[in-house]
């Protein structure tokens, strides 16, 4: 999502966009074995193919706007899921697209923020 406001109307606003460009609603059933909402996480390089989606690592917080979808790619690796984070900072993409202040990332480019 585009740098803005973060608030919970902004979160209404995130959810109804994205419902809108989906055609259906977000789940909000969250997976057993998924990370929880609201933990944070360091979007990372994939270390098996030395590239990632993201021009730098940075840290954000798991959003609870929507529960994690199943990637659904030839590229997947089985059962990978898909959070939408929430950056500390806004972010640009690979392309140099942004600054994006939440996106939807796959499993494979995040781990847990180490403890400050």
């Amino acid at each position: 999502m585009p740098a803005d406001s973060s608030s919970s109307s902004g979160q209404a606003r995130d959810r109804e966009a994205v419902e809108h460009l989906l055609g259906r609603p977000l789940d909000r059933v969250w997976p057993t074995a998924a990370l929880a909402p609201g933990s944070r996480v360091m979007v990372i390089h994939d270390r098996l193919e030395g590239w990632a989606p993201w021009q730098t690592v940075s840290f954000g917080t798991i959003d609870d706007m929507g529960a994690p979808d199943p990637v659904l790619h030839p590229g997947a690796r089985p059962g990978e899921l898909a959070y939408w984070v929430n950056f500390d900072h806004p972010q640009h993409d690979s392309s140099g697209s942004g600054p994006y202040r939440k996106a939807q990332i796959w499993a494979r480019y995040l781990q847990p923020a180490p403890m400050a």
